[in-house]
Protein backbone atom coordinates (compact mmCIF):
# COMPACT_ATOMS: atom_id res chain seq x y z
CA UNK A 1 0.00 0.00 0.00
CA UNK A 2 1.53 3.17 -0.89
CA UNK A 3 2.14 5.49 2.14
CA UNK A 4 0.27 8.80 1.10
CA UNK A 5 -0.26 11.92 3.83
CA UNK A 6 -3.40 12.82 4.01
CA UNK A 7 -5.79 14.25 6.98
CA UNK A 8 -9.52 12.24 4.80
CA UNK A 9 -10.60 10.14 7.47
CA UNK A 10 -12.28 8.80 4.47
CA UNK A 11 -9.43 8.86 2.00
CA UNK A 12 -7.29 7.04 4.38
CA UNK A 13 -9.77 3.97 5.36
CA UNK A 14 -11.12 3.74 1.53
CA UNK A 15 -6.96 3.18 1.21
CA UNK A 16 -6.85 0.65 4.40
CA UNK A 17 -9.77 -1.09 2.59
CA UNK A 18 -7.99 -1.96 -0.60
CA UNK A 19 -5.23 -2.78 1.29
CA UNK A 20 -6.81 -5.14 2.85
CA UNK A 21 -8.70 -6.90 0.21
CA UNK A 22 -5.19 -6.92 -2.17
CA UNK A 23 -3.66 -9.24 0.99
CA UNK A 24 -6.79 -11.37 1.08
CA UNK A 25 -6.44 -11.95 -2.88
CA UNK A 26 -2.85 -12.55 -2.69
CA UNK A 27 -3.03 -14.86 -0.14
CA UNK A 28 -6.15 -17.01 -1.73
CA UNK A 29 -3.81 -16.67 -4.90
CA UNK A 30 -1.17 -18.68 -3.24
CA UNK A 31 -3.27 -22.02 -2.39
CA UNK A 32 -4.35 -24.98 -4.44
CA UNK A 33 -7.88 -25.01 -5.60
CA UNK A 34 -8.58 -27.52 -2.78
CA UNK A 35 -7.27 -26.06 -0.25
CA UNK A 36 -9.56 -22.89 -0.34
CA UNK A 37 -11.83 -25.29 1.47
CA UNK A 38 -9.06 -27.00 3.97
CA UNK A 39 -10.34 -26.67 7.70
CA UNK A 40 -6.98 -26.52 9.78
CA UNK A 41 -8.97 -28.70 12.47
CA UNK A 42 -12.95 -29.10 13.28
CA UNK A 43 -13.30 -25.76 15.16
CA UNK A 44 -11.75 -23.84 12.52
CA UNK A 45 -13.31 -22.18 9.30
CA UNK A 46 -11.76 -22.88 5.79
CA UNK A 47 -10.73 -19.66 3.23
CA UNK A 48 -14.24 -20.36 1.20
CA UNK A 49 -16.03 -20.25 4.52
CA UNK A 50 -14.13 -17.04 5.46
CA UNK A 51 -15.14 -15.32 2.33
CA UNK A 52 -18.72 -16.56 2.65
CA UNK A 53 -19.27 -14.46 6.14
CA UNK A 54 -17.33 -11.84 4.56
CA UNK A 55 -19.40 -11.28 1.64
CA UNK A 56 -22.78 -11.77 4.14
CA UNK A 57 -21.54 -9.23 6.04
CA UNK A 58 -20.84 -6.46 3.62
CA UNK A 59 -24.22 -7.19 1.60
CA UNK A 60 -25.81 -6.46 4.99
CA UNK A 61 -23.74 -3.50 6.51
CA UNK A 62 -23.31 -1.69 3.09
CA UNK A 63 -26.70 -2.59 0.89
CA UNK A 64 -28.66 0.83 1.57
CA UNK A 65 -25.62 2.37 3.88
CA UNK A 66 -27.34 5.30 4.89
CA UNK A 67 -30.71 4.77 5.15
CA UNK A 68 -31.57 1.22 6.16
CA UNK A 69 -30.28 -1.25 9.46
CA UNK A 70 -26.91 -2.66 8.58
CA UNK A 71 -28.40 -5.93 10.18
CA UNK A 72 -30.80 -6.69 7.43
CA UNK A 73 -34.04 -8.94 8.27
CA UNK A 74 -32.83 -11.54 5.36
CA UNK A 75 -29.53 -11.90 6.86
CA UNK A 76 -28.70 -15.51 8.11
CA UNK A 77 -25.43 -15.08 9.93
CA UNK A 78 -25.31 -18.77 11.03
CA UNK A 79 -25.83 -20.13 7.26
CA UNK A 80 -22.40 -18.16 6.46
CA UNK A 81 -20.43 -20.82 8.43
CA UNK A 82 -22.20 -23.72 6.57
CA UNK A 83 -22.05 -25.28 3.19
CA UNK A 84 -18.40 -23.75 1.92
CA UNK A 85 -18.70 -21.98 -1.41
CA UNK A 86 -16.60 -25.07 -3.01
CA UNK A 87 -14.76 -23.69 -6.39
CA UNK A 88 -12.42 -20.94 -6.58
CA UNK A 89 -14.39 -19.04 -9.47
CA UNK A 90 -17.29 -18.98 -6.85
CA UNK A 91 -15.47 -17.87 -3.97
CA UNK A 92 -13.95 -14.87 -5.98
CA UNK A 93 -17.31 -14.04 -7.58
CA UNK A 94 -18.46 -13.79 -3.69
CA UNK A 95 -15.77 -11.74 -3.11
CA UNK A 96 -15.62 -9.25 -5.94
CA UNK A 97 -19.28 -8.35 -5.94
CA UNK A 98 -19.36 -7.70 -2.04
CA UNK A 99 -16.02 -5.54 -2.49
CA UNK A 100 -17.81 -3.64 -5.35
CA UNK A 101 -20.59 -3.00 -3.15
CA UNK A 102 -18.13 -1.33 -0.48
CA UNK A 103 -16.76 0.94 -2.80
CA UNK A 104 -19.93 2.27 -4.64
CA UNK A 105 -21.33 3.08 -1.28
CA UNK A 106 -18.32 4.74 0.29
CA UNK A 107 -17.59 6.33 -3.25
CA UNK A 108 -20.52 9.08 -2.64
CA UNK A 109 -19.19 9.86 0.69
CA UNK A 110 -17.19 13.03 1.94
CA UNK A 111 -16.14 13.68 4.63
CA UNK A 112 -18.62 15.68 6.10
CA UNK A 113 -20.78 12.96 6.23
CA UNK A 114 -18.94 11.28 9.17
CA UNK A 115 -20.78 12.23 11.46
CA UNK A 116 -24.08 11.31 9.67
CA UNK A 117 -26.26 8.77 11.59
CA UNK A 118 -26.96 5.48 11.04
CA UNK A 119 -28.19 1.88 12.43
CA UNK A 120 -26.53 -1.56 13.29
CA UNK A 121 -28.52 -3.94 14.94
CA UNK A 122 -30.97 -1.21 15.97
CA UNK A 123 -27.71 0.57 17.49
CA UNK A 124 -26.77 4.30 16.64
CA UNK A 125 -23.62 4.65 14.70
CA UNK A 126 -21.68 7.55 13.49
CA UNK A 127 -20.21 7.24 9.81
CA UNK A 128 -17.24 7.11 10.77
CA UNK A 129 -17.85 4.26 13.44
CA UNK A 130 -19.44 2.21 11.34
CA UNK A 131 -16.76 2.64 8.97
CA UNK A 132 -13.88 2.00 11.87
CA UNK A 133 -16.27 -1.05 12.56
CA UNK A 134 -15.86 -2.49 9.41
CA UNK A 135 -12.25 -2.19 8.31
CA UNK A 136 -11.56 -3.76 12.10
CA UNK A 137 -13.57 -6.78 10.99
CA UNK A 138 -12.39 -7.28 7.41
CA UNK A 139 -8.56 -7.04 8.63
CA UNK A 140 -9.78 -9.37 11.41
CA UNK A 141 -10.27 -11.83 8.71
CA UNK A 142 -8.61 -11.52 6.40
CA UNK A 143 -5.78 -11.98 9.20
CA UNK A 144 -7.44 -15.24 9.52
CA UNK A 145 -6.83 -15.68 5.62
CA UNK A 146 -3.52 -15.17 5.34
CA UNK A 147 -2.82 -17.18 8.09
CA UNK A 148 -4.40 -20.09 6.86
CA UNK A 149 -3.09 -19.65 3.43
CA UNK A 150 0.41 -19.09 4.93
CA UNK A 151 -0.13 -22.13 6.89
CA UNK A 152 -1.15 -24.32 4.17
CA UNK A 153 1.33 -22.98 1.49
CA UNK A 154 4.47 -23.52 4.38
CA UNK A 155 7.72 -23.50 3.13
CA UNK A 156 6.75 -22.35 -0.78
CA UNK A 157 5.00 -19.19 0.71
CA UNK A 158 5.92 -15.65 -0.97
CA UNK A 159 5.84 -12.89 1.69
CA UNK A 160 2.99 -10.28 1.06
CA UNK A 161 4.85 -7.34 3.40
CA UNK A 162 8.07 -7.31 4.32
CA UNK A 163 9.62 -10.36 4.28
CA UNK A 164 11.56 -12.41 7.14
CA UNK A 165 14.79 -11.31 7.77
CA UNK A 166 14.42 -8.43 5.01
CA UNK A 167 13.76 -5.71 6.86
CA UNK A 168 16.72 -3.73 6.73
CA UNK A 169 16.73 -3.72 3.36
CA UNK A 170 13.85 -2.17 3.08
CA UNK A 171 14.36 -0.14 5.72
CA UNK A 172 17.49 1.23 3.07
CA UNK A 173 15.11 1.52 0.21
CA UNK A 174 12.72 3.56 2.17
CA UNK A 175 15.36 6.09 3.59
CA UNK A 176 16.55 6.27 0.03
CA UNK A 177 13.43 7.04 -1.22
CA UNK A 178 13.54 3.86 -3.48
CA UNK A 179 10.12 2.53 -2.03
CA UNK A 180 6.84 3.85 -0.69
CA UNK A 181 5.13 0.75 0.99
CA UNK A 182 3.91 0.53 4.68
Amino acid sequence: MALEFTTSYLEDSISLLRYYKSLGEQAMAQVSDDALTAKLDAESNSIAIIVKHLTGNMRSRWTDFLTSDGEKPGRDRDAEFKDAPQTRAEIIAMWEAAWNLVFKELAPLSDADMGRTIRIRGERHSVMQAINRQVAHYAYHIGQIVFISKHLVSDRWTALTIPRGKSSDYNDRVASGKTSQR
